[in-house]
């Protein structure tokens, strides 16, 4: 019996030994590069805003670079979670949608908080708009700059989209071309643009080619509105989740080390790594995790006509005049299945 309990802790030291060899690199990229306690991780939900065991937190594509207009939000989206039930919901916003207060559309929101210098005024001013929008509170912020963002797509190695429906872009803006006269005889200024197409299918993509992708906003159809290109963003957002979950799974520390580099890089937020793992440790160790994609759709708005009153803009407002039915539509959706079965909160 001394014999097999000798054998048994010499069994556990060895494994442990191995564990510490191979852990501890990740144990320290953990603590020491991403500056996360797995202790407080675990065990506690201090220093995490919530509201009726959820939290959200907004999601912000803007151009960077140098495009006209830099700081616009391109991408909206609210990402919230129920620490309850276990089921995250991405609720996409349309940039169009007209701010009484801004005297503006909402994308505009985050480049008018930047303007007045203040200390993170862009996500203040960017997180009340759009709480107004969808009825929900929201604590936290992040601004992904899109310029950068090829860069990351280049080091997954490009990503799988699947294009909807094939269509044709005639008018692309040029980067650094906003302002060419294009030597004034061109009225049109067409030498400020050029053509992209994408035929229908599973296309592969690089960061370029996933940047024209998600940008274009004047092609013919369906896939020349607002609508249109937030659905091809969101499929461009799953498809680098997904390669950088695969990334994930393959135990490379300098290539975890270079991703999270990448992602600092292109991410301004206000949410720490710590409170991101407070919600990432509840979805892997919590059962039946769902996803779900709600969109807001057009017939929630109205187009109204071009007037003084939205400074002569093409924006959108709320059927009804108010948010009322949105928030509550909304509400219903987060306490339910999701968009792919809501009827019963139409």
């Amino acid at each position: 019996m001394n014999r097999i309990i000798k054998w048994l802790i010499f069994f556990f030291i060895a494994l442990l030994a191995i564990f510490i060899i191979l852990a501890r690199p990740y144990y320290a990229f953990v603590t020491d590069t991403l500056k996360i306690s797995p202790f407080k991780a675990l065990f506690s939900r201090d220093g995490l805003i919530t509201y009726d065991n959820q939290v959200n937190i907004l999601f912000l594509g803007i151009a960077g670079g140098n495009h006209d207009g830099p700081n616009l939000s391109d991408t909206i989206i609210v990402v919230n979670y129920n620490f309850k039930t276990n089921k995250l919901a991405t609720i996409s916003i349309p940039r169009d949608i007209w701010s009484p207060a801004l005297r503006d559309k909402i994308n505009s929101a985050y480049a008018y908080g930047e303007e007045a210098k203040k200390d993170g005024g862009g996500f203040t001013l960017a997180r009340a708009e759009v709480s107004r929008i969808v009825g929900l509170p929201i604590p936290y912020a992040a601004v992904i700059d899109f310029d950068k963002f090829k860069g990351l797509i280049d080091f997954l190695g490009g990503i799988e989209v699947n294009v909807e429906r094939s269509f044709t872009d005639k008018k692309f803006p040029i980067e650094g071309k906003e302002n060419d006269d294009c030597g004034g005889t061109d009225l049109e200024y067409l030498c400020r643009y050029e053509t992209v197409s994408f035929k229908k299918g599973l296309t592969k993509m690089d960061g370029e080619t996933a940047l024209k992708f998600v940008r274009s906003r004047n092609a013919e159809g369906p896939e020349g509105t607002d609508f249109g290109r937030e659905a091809r963003q969101q499929k461009v957002i799953d498809a680098v989740k997904n390669t950088m979950i695969d990334m994930a799974k393959k135990r490379n520390l300098e290539s975890y080390n270079r991703l999270y580099e990448l992602l600092n890089s292109l991410i301004k937020r206000d949410v720490s790594n710590q409170q991101l793992a407070i919600i990432a440790k509840n979805i892997i160790l919590r059962k039946n995790f769902e996803l779900n994609k709600l969109t807001l759709e057009e017939t929630l708005f109205e187009n109204p006509p071009i007037s003084d009153t939205y400074d002569y803009r093409w924006v959108l407002i709320p059927g009804g005049g108010n948010y009322d039915k949105i928030h509550s539509l909304i509400k219903c959706r987060l306490e339910n299945e999701g968009e792919n079965n809501h009827r019963s909160c139409d």
